[in-house]
């Protein structure tokens, strides 16, 4: 398994905290991006991010905007592994190639109430199909089970078709959700860690479910 752990529920001494999480074994920071229009709320400019953001850890960024070519600019500079974008968006493609062109790895996004066939004919173009689990723009959800189909559907194609994009989960992930979302490579995991004093015992436990 692969962590991508979402500072979004981090509020105070942020810098220090995302800085103590970003030192323990986790694969990726996962950086949310919210512009208050796609989502009701909206996130910290890039230039504040960058002042609390440490740099020894990948970043996954996802972007829950509407004007994603102007973001995917922006958040290029941080020189993320992924930058993520919403399949509900106009202009798919455009960013989708945008991406690709400043030498990053691509990844769209499906909300609970999009089928995976809307994203069909972009799966061999893609290297990560983020599946919400919860709606997005807000931290600490319960996870919607039945998005759970749609991992297990992307897996499925994934091996028909040998396509090479990884699945992602995001929202509601704890010690026990996890274990529904196995057919899943990447887990985006907040509050369950965050919220807690220390980052190492809820990471271990994640990673013992998955064992068991």
């Amino acid at each position: 398994m692969l962590l991508s752990v979402s500072f979004l529920g981090i509020k105070e001494n942020k810098k220090e905290n995302i800085c103590k999480l970003s030192n323990e074994k986790i694969d990726f920071l996962h950086v949310d991006v919210m512009d208050g229009k796609f989502v009701e709320n909206k996130t910290e400019s890039l230039e504040e991010l960058k002042k609390v953001l440490p740099l020894s850890v990948p970043f996954d960024v996802h972007l829950m905007v509407c004007n994603t070519l102007q973001y995917i600019e922006e958040y290029a500079t941080l020189r993320p592994y992924y930058i993520t974008i919403h399949s509900e968006i106009d202009g798919l493609l455009k960013g989708i190639d945008l991406i690709k062109s400043k030498g990053i790895k691509v990844g769209i996004s499906i909300n609970p109430d999009t089928s995976v066939q809307k994203i069909i004919p972009y799966l061999p173009l893609v290297d990560l199909v983020l599946v919400m689990t919860v709606n997005p723009g807000k931290s600490g959800q319960k996870l919607i089970s039945n998005t759970v189909n749609k991992v297990n559907e992307l897996k499925r194609i994934r091996d028909i078709y040998k396509y090479h994009y990884q699945i992602e989960v995001d929202g509601g992930i704890d010690d026990m959700t996890i274990k529904m979302c196995k057919n899943a490579d990447i887990f985006v995991v907040g509050t369950y860690i965050t919220e807690r004093m220390n980052y190492e015992k809820p990471i271990e436990k994640l990673k013992q479910s998955l064992e068991v």
